[in-house]
């Protein structure tokens, strides 16, 4: 039985016997890369996060393993106040799949190293670090509640920057932090529809496949009512 003293190798032969094979295939058709996955379901891994509960220096010794299974607790259980920036690049280097990436996303957020990180990883050109910079933007908007949303808006150039590259899992974070900054608030909902409408009506193919279906969103009455404000016919 797995504890919060239980350390790092215990937790990885664990893992080991819960391993099903036949969820690979699965896996893979939602872009899950599987090469060093076990076929763990993600509740399952949610339930062990919770009874090993945060370590730090267990979540490094996790993510070192290489195994996608690991990694995903390492990002459940480190200490958000314990990561440096030093150990964040050196994880977004480590990168290969959306699924480690968004999960991953959510710490760095919560360790409030999205300052320093969101721009730096938006100019570097791999796919799953760039992607990174804008889960970021997305889980942000969600979660840092007391921040201005002027801090939010902030990185919206950085959106405008980047609609047109169109690698898959960049072009699907960036259409994420434009809704989510759209989503936010009334005050965000402005800047954000303005740069979707912009974008809608570029030459360039992905950013006008961005532009649309963010205004789409942004402009569907669920949202408009949710953030108190009229239809845009009225």
């Amino acid at each position: 039985m797995l504890t919060p003293s239980s350390p790092a190798d215990a937790v990885i032969a664990h893992l080991k016997t819960l391993g099903a094979e036949n969820n690979l295939a699965g896996m893979a058709r939602f872009g899950i890369e599987t090469q060093t996955a076990l076929g763990i379901a993600n509740p399952a891994l949610n339930h062990i996060a919770r009874l090993i509960r945060h370590d730090h220096g267990r979540a490094l010794i996790l993510w070192e393993s290489n195994i996608r299974e690991a990694r995903l607790l390492a990002a459940l259980t480190a200490e958000p106040q314990k990561l440096t920036l030093e150990t964040a690049r050196q994880w977004a280097g480590d990168f290969n799949s959306w699924e480690i990436v968004d999960s991953v996303a959510d710490l760095f957020v919560n360790a409030r190293l999205e300052a320093a990180l969101i721009p730096e990883f938006a100019a570097d050109d791999r796919e799953f670090v760039r992607r990174t910079a804008f889960s970021m933007i997305a889980v942000s908007a969600v979660h840092l509640k007391n921040e201005p949303d002027e801090t939010v808006i902030a990185w919206l150039p950085l959106v405008e920057a980047h609609a047109g590259d169109k690698r898959n899992f960049v072009k699907k974070a960036v259409n994420w932090a434009l809704r989510q900054t759209g989503k936010r608030s009334a005050r965000c909902h402005g800047p954000a529809l303005s740069m979707a409408q912009a974008l809608a009506a570029r030459q360039d193919r992905t950013a006008r496949w961005i532009g649309k279906d963010v205004v789409r969103e942004l402009t569907s009455s669920a949202v408009l009512k949710r953030l108190g404000l009229q239809p845009l016919s009225e």
